[in-house]
């Protein structure tokens, strides 16, 4: 991380160890990363800077997800939809006995793991900060059947024949020159996450708009994968906030937005 230290915890949930690390004092925020990352694979990414929120006065907890980074996971695709891993989310909220809602940031795959969690338990939330939105509603059965079909890859292949297909696809501009650290879950377990991936979305439009809870959508453009068209229709839903970047400089600076947001006064 940047700038701050982090101690290290973790507890067992499903079977799993699910391991994480705290910085700073303050009102609780938990951040859930996207899919086949983890907190180090981001650290080494260099892409999102999270010093401003501990500077504005918040305990930041970031997870590795269920078979992500230095948590561990099965082979099996159930365990690894939005729904299970919000799931995940919720027994760490109360391993780390937040007894108020707490805020909670998610990218990409974090993002469908929070809106779940937020469905599911609304109380247990004050604010959602929700980065690059993943493809969603109609628009997801492509994504679902790429995933089922590079599930099938490296089961006949190898994981490596899909570390390469992957690696040679096109990036927006936000993350021009950004390392790709690679996957992080096993070559045992990345096609369970992949089918677990294909089989999950964003909760359903009528469960979104009935959240009543401050939101920041924080997208980036000319992303297929997290395209624009999610991030504008949640911020429509959820009555959101909605900035959009266009350059890898205005993706670091997401820590201060972020930071600002959750210190504003409500209401």
């Amino acid at each position: 991380m940047d700038a701050y230290s982090a101690g290290e915890g973790g507890f067992r949930h499903r079977g799993a160890e699910l391991r994480y690390e705290a910085a700073g004092r303050g009102p609780l925020a938990v951040y859930a990363h996207g899919g086949f990352a983890g907190r180090a694979a981001e650290d080494r990414m260099g892409l999102f800077d999270w010093a401003p929120v501990v500077a504005a006065g918040r305990r930041l907890v970031r997870y590795d997800a269920r078979g992500h980074g230095r948590s561990t996971g099965a082979a099996v695709p159930d365990d690894y939809t939005y729904a299970s891993l919000a799931g995940d989310l919720l027994a760490l909220l109360g391993h780390l006995g937040a007894d108020g809602p707490v805020d909670a940031l998610g990218a990409s795959m974090g993002c469908g793991t929070v809106l779940h969690a937020a469905v599911r338990s609304p109380g247990r939330f004050s604010r959602l900060v929700l980065l690059i939105p993943p493809t969603a509603w109609s628009g997801r059965e492509a994504y679902a059947r790429r995933n089922r079909a590079a599930a099938e890859t490296i089961e006949r292949d190898g994981a490596g024949a899909w570390r390469a297909a992957r690696a040679g696809g096109p990036r927006p501009p936000a993350v021009a020159g950004v390392p790709d650290p690679g996957p992080t879950p096993a070559a045992r377990v990345l096609p369970a996450v992949l089918r677990g991936l294909a089989a999950s979305d964003l909760p359903a439009p009528a469960d979104l708009a009935r959240l009543r809870l401050p939101v920041l959508v924080l997208a980036w453009a000319d992303d297929p994968g997290h395209p624009l068209s999610t991030a504008t229709e949640l911020a429509r839903l959820l009555d959101a906030d909605l900035r959009v970047a266009h350059t890898r400089a205005e993706v670091r600076g997401w820590g201060r937005d972020i930071a600002e947001y959750l210190t504003r006064p409500v209401g």
